[in-house]
This record gives structure tokens, C-alpha cells and sequence, in this order.
């Protein structure tokens, strides 16, 4: 097994790759899925975001579940059924004949998705040996950072030869391939003391995220966050996610020991992933619609110009490890999150003529910054807990990404939502009532009425675009404000720089944490 670890890491990536790939490909989707029947599905904003987040909300609830199963029955045997069930799921979505079919088909996905994301972290730790832990974890986080960066781009060119549903089908190949590499090469590992289950834990878990979710994009759709019915949505998910906090907290077998959260460190390095992810996954959303909608950009197009933040990834997420023995956890973390900040700040400066050559920088820039976020981010969280618990580790880790991305989502989509909608209102005053109200929901429900509208429809579009780039730089800035409150919480409760005789002894303090 140990001769075959590079091996067994390139296949485990390799599924990693299709799972965490899925909602970045999806991204670059986001305009065509909108558009009216046959090209698409003419799905509404909240819809899209539905699609999106049915995905990682399910996935986050289910993480904690699935890698305590991994633990338990082996997880190897988890990650095939995950992945062949990820494949079925992924040729389902790809027929969906409705936004509510393609959001269920989403869901189905993400149930295979959240048997496999923790499975490859867990796997990857008891193939390698402690010291090569931490180059083995750069290179998984570049991974995690590839992917989200490569899916616009082979989306992009699927769109451009494909209808909209082969960004979903070509996974099931990559999924065959995928199967028949785990069974030839893959270990199987079991924690030999594992937890019991926590289906109440998973049930509160779940509804919480969901009523808290749907209630901030119900927010943004009515433009209204006062709105009574959105009010009591998002008071009834902070209600029962401290439902869920207390029940753990009381749970001999709890699907997530809150008393880890006692650590500063752990707790630092969960709120940077989250926060982090919040500010990428918002930024990716708004950024489609301003390459493809404003801008005017194909999806090959659109995809292509997130190759950047893909070669950032690829060079610095492996070599994060080199900076953070340099300068230290702290150091590195926190001035990941500053650049990320600082990218989203530049996008408030955007408008239709800016030099696409900036965003290309912005992006490489976004790349780095994410780069040195991951990779000690992820060694902290993984090697605070022993070996045989890797899953849960795992689980833990990638449960704060996908909640953090999915709010991101949910709350800045809302941000754009509610922003467009008050900028293009006066625009639509024209329009019949049922018109209007459908053509304030965003740029290309705006952009697909002023088509049908011939001639007079076309004094929407500049408004319409006007309007987008005021609710553009409102978005971006509240992604700045996330990025820099994680800079923070880093600065102030990461481990810094350690000195000379802490460094030596580095290593066996971590063998001790492991054990």
C-alpha cells in the first residue's frame, strides 16, 4: 500500500474531482439553464440557487452521517456506493424536464457526493505516513481548488457543442473509470472503535440549514426582508440549529462533538474554510452573469477566463505547506484571506468596459489567496484529531465548506437579487404587472422579455445591465466585509511562527495531537 500511494492519491482525486467539479460546472450553466425551453429550462434566479444549494445543503447535512458510516462499515465500500450513486444521480439531472426535477436530481447527487468527499480525505490519511501527511493534504487541497476552477471551463465548452444537460452526463463516464480505479487500487480502512449513529442530530441538522436557506433567498426574491413569512423561516432555522448545538452537546454519540470547538485553533481554522468559501462561492455566482450576460461572453469564453485561478491553485496549493513552516498557521492564513478580500473589493470596481486582462489578474490573485487558506486550514483541522477518526475529521472539514459556500450563495445571491430588483423596478414601469414582476427577478429574465418585446424591449437591456453592475459592487463589497471579519478571527487565534526549539520539536507535538 505505501509503494502505491501516489497511486491510490491520484484516485482518490480523481473522485474527489467529479464531486467537488459538479457545482463549479454548474456555475457557467446558470445562464442557459435560465433561459426559456428547449434551450434550457427557464429557470427562475431562486430556482437556480435551489439547484445549487439543494446540492450542498444535502451534502453538508449528510457529511457528518456519511463519514461516521465510512468509519464504521469501511471506506472504501462507502466511496463506491457514493460515486455510483453520484453517477446515477448525475445521468438523471442530466434529463430533467423541469427546475424542480433538475433540483431533486441535484439532491440525489449530493447523497453519493457526501459518502465520497469524506471518504477520499480519510483514505488519504491512513495510506501516508505522518510526515508526508501534509504534502499529501497541499496536493488534495489543490485538488478541491482545480476542480472548482476547471468546471466553468469544461462546461463552457459542453454548452458550446452540447445541450445544457451534458454538464451533468459527463460525469457518469468519468464515474465508470473512476469505479473500476478504486477496486483495483484502493485499501479499505474501518475505525475499530467507531461512534453509533445520529439520525436525530442528521434530521435537525438538515431542517435547520433548509429553513434558514430558503428563508434568505425568499428574501432576496421578494426583495423584502421583512416580509413576515420570511422572518419566520429564518428565526425558525436559528431556532432549531440551536436545537441541533444543544442536542450534541447532550448526545453521548453525537454526530458533531462540539467540545472540539473548545480549541481556538480548530475553531479558527473551520470559521476561515467557511468563511472563505462563503465569499468564493457568492463572487463565482454574481461573476457568470457579468462575463455572460454583461460582458457578452460565450460559456467556453467565460469558463476559459477562470484559468488563472486554476494555475494558482496548481502552483501554490502543494507549496503552501513551504510557507507555512517559513512564516507560520497565522501569517500565511490571514494573508490568504486579506488578498481574498481584496479581489472581491476590485470587483466593485467593475463595469462593461473594464480591461478583461484585470480579471484575469483578480482571478489568479483569488487563485493564490484560497491556496494558502486550504492547505494549513486543513492540516490544523485533520491532525487535531487521531487517525482512526479521519472521517470525521474529514466530514467536519468539508461540512463547514459546503454550509459556507451554500450561505454564500443563499446571502449574497439574496444581496444581488434584492440590489437588481431596486435598481431596474423604475425601468419597468411600462410593462404590464405580470411582466414587470417576472422581469425584476434578475439580468436575464430582464435580458429574455426584452427579447420577446422586439424593438421596445430593447431600451431595457442598458438599464438592465446598469442595473446588474450597481448590485455587482453592493455584492461585492458585503463578500469583502466576510473575507476580512475571516482575516480576523485568523490573526487573532491561529498559531503563529514557532520558534526555533518549537520548530524542531514540531513534528512529534503533531504525532502526539494524532495520538
Amino acid at each position: 500500500m505505501h509503494r502505491r500511494r501516489w497511486a491510490i492519491l491520484g484516485v482518490l482525486m480523481l473522485s474527489l474531482l467529479i464531486v467537488v467539479l459538479d457545482n463549479s460546472i454548474l456555475n457557467v450553466a446558470i445562464k442557459t439553464i435560465s433561459t426559456p425551453a428547449p434551450t434550457g429550462l427557464g429557470a427562475t434566479q431562486s430556482q437556480i440557487e435551489w439547484a445549487i444549494n439543494a446540492y450542498t445543503l444535502v451534502f453538508a447535512g449528510l457529511l457528518f452521517t456519511a463519514g461516521l458510516i465510512g468509519d464504521r462499515l469501511g471506506r472504501k465500500k462507502v466511496l463506491l456506493g457514493g460515486i455510483a450513486l453520484f453517477g446515477i444521480g448525475s445521468a438523471l439531472a442530466a434529463e430533467s424536464g423541469s427546475p424542480g426535477q433538475l433540483i431533486a436530481y441535484r439532491a440525489l447527487m449530493a447523497l453519493g457526493a457526501a459518502f465520497v468527499m469524506p471518504a477520499t480525505l480519510a483514505v488519504l490519511m491512513n495510506v501516508f505516513e505522518r510526515d508526508e501527511q501534509p504534502k499529501a493534504i497541499g496536493i488534495w487541497a489543490g485538488g478541491v481548488g482545480l476542480a472548482i476552477a476547471i468546471g466553468p471551463i469544461t462546461g463552457g465548452a459542453l454548452l458550446d457543442h452540447f445541450w445544457w444537460g451534458s454538464v451533468f452526463f459527463i460525469n457518469v463516464p468519468i464515474v465508470i473509470i473512476a469505479l473500476g480505479l478504486m477496486l483495483w487500487l484502493v485499501p479499505d480502512s474501518r475505525d475499530p472503535n467507531p461512534g453509533r449513529l445520529d439520525p436525530i442530530g442528521v434530521v435537525l441538522s438538515v431542517v435547520g440549514l433548509v429553513l434558514l436557506v430558503y428563508g434568505i433567498i425568499k428574501g432576496g426574491q421578494l426583495a423584502d426582508f421583512t416580509d413576515p413569512t420570511v422572518l419566520a423561516t429564518i428565526a425558525g432555522g436559528v431556532v432549531v440549529l440551536a436545537a441541533f448545538v444543544v442536542f450534541e452537546k447532550r448526545s453521548d454519540h453525537p454526530s458533531l462533538d462540539v467540545s472540539y470547538f473548545k480549541n481556538k485553533v480548530f475553531s479558527a481554522a473551520m470559521a476561515a474554510i467557511a468563511l472563505v468559501f462563503f465569499a468564493l462561492m457568492g463572487v463565482t455566482f454574481f461573476s457568470v452573469f457579468y462575463t455572460q450576460s454583461v460582458r457578452g461572453y460565450s460559456p467556453l469564453k467565460s469558463g476559459l477566463l477562470m484559468l488563472p485561478l486554476a494555475a494558482a491553485q496548481m502552483i501554490f496549493a502543494p507549496r503552501a505547506r513551504l510557507v507555512v513552516q517559513r512564516f507560520g498557521n497565522r501569517a500565511t492564513t490571514t494573508v490568504g484571506l486579506v488578498v481574498i478580500a481584496g479581489t472581491l473589493a476590485t470587483f466593485a470596481t467593475f463595469d462593461a468596459d473594464t480591461p478583461i486582462w484585470l480579471l484575469e489578474v483578480i482571478f489568479f490573485l483569488m487563485g493564490a489567496g484560497m491556496a494558502h487558506i486550504m492547505t494549513p486550514t486543513s492540516v490544523v483541522i485533520m491532525q487535531a484529531l487521531p487517525r482512526e477518526k479521519a472521517g470525521s475529521a474529514s466530514a467536519l472539514s468539508n461540512t463547514f465548506r459546503q454550509v459556507g459556500g451554500a450561505l454564500g450563495i443563499a446571502v449574497l445571491g439574496s444581496v444581488l437579487a434584492t440590489a437588481y430588483r431596486n435598481g431596474i423596478e423604475d425601468k419597468l414601469t411600462p410593462l404590464p404587472a405580470a411582466l414587470r414582476d417576472k422581469a425584476g427577478d434578475s439580468i436575464e429574465a430582464t435580458l429574455g422579455i426584452a427579447e420577446k418585446l422586439g424593438p421596445q424591449g430593447k431600451l431595457l437591456v442598458g438599464p438592465a445591465a446598469d442595473a446588474f453592475l450597481h448590485a455587482m459592487h453592493v455584492t461585492a463589497l458585503w463578500g469583502t466585509g466576510v473575507a476580512l471579519i475571516g482575516a480576523l478571527v485568523t490573526a487573532l487565534f491561529l498559531p503563529g511562527r514557532p520558534q526555533p526549539d518549537e520548530q524542531q520539536n514540531e513534528e512529534a507535538e503533531l504525532v502526539a495531537a494524532l495520538d
